[in-house]
């Protein structure tokens, strides 16, 4: 059985959830879903350029385990980018919590 998961510090929820090529309607394209502890750590190293160390020390979890989501996160931008299809942020994946005491 594997590991439990620990909790995640997410700081910031986007405003929008679906992002999508102009022109072509909703139902007719495939979706690449986002997890909000992906988005995070896109906006911790991408954003606001933060080393992974320092930015895995501000979500709660170990330097490899913010490079994985890190990753995953870039690949599933590049494939919605690169193959036209919507992308989905899914907001009900982690409770909200504040800033690191």
């Amino acid at each position: 059985m594997p590991r439990p998961r620990g909790p995640r510090r997410i700081t910031c929820r986007p405003d929008c959830t679906y992002f999508k090529p102009a022109g072509i309607p909703l139902r007719d394209l495939e979706e690449v879903v986002l997890a909000l502890e992906e988005v995070e750590a896109l906006r911790l190293a991408d954003l606001e350029g933060r080393y992974q160390a320092d930015a895995a020390d501000s979500m709660g979890v170990s330097r490899s385990t913010f490079s994985r989501m890190l990753d995953s996160a870039r690949k599933k931008v590049s494939e919605a980018l690169l193959q036209g299809k919507a992308i989905r942020i899914e907001m009900a994946d982690t409770p909200r919590t504040g800033p690191p005491e």
